[in-house]
């Protein structure tokens, strides 16, 4: 979804406003998804357990009251990352080979 709502945005502007708004590298974005995910499995392996062990703790937080906090949750931000920095990396390619 967010890599459509970004597409959304290179299609209603120029290629050289939006790199101006969002100038972000998505190759970096690429190896920093990478490796939070592989951090999280790494972490388990730390404590003696199998990679990707899940970890799960509830937390009293300021705001939000109890809060489950859990290891899946920066796991699928990693992947999130590298899912949108493939597909916006793929998509501009070639729409800047067509230009």
């Amino acid at each position: 979804m967010t890599a459509s709502a970004l597409l959304l945005m290179y299609l209603g502007f120029d290629m050289k406003s939006m790199k101006k708004a969002l100038p972000f590298n998505y190759t970096h974005m690429i190896a920093i998804g990478l490796l939070i995910a592989i951090a999280t499995g790494v972490s388990s392996m730390l404590f003696g357990y199998p990679f990707l062990t899940q970890f799960f703790e509830y937390y009293q937080l300021p705001i939000l009251g109890e809060t489950e906090l859990t290891t899946a949750l920066p796991f699928d931000l990693g992947v999130y990352l590298v899912v949108v920095a493939i597909a916006l990396t793929i998509i501009l390619t070639i729409a800047e080979d067509d230009a």
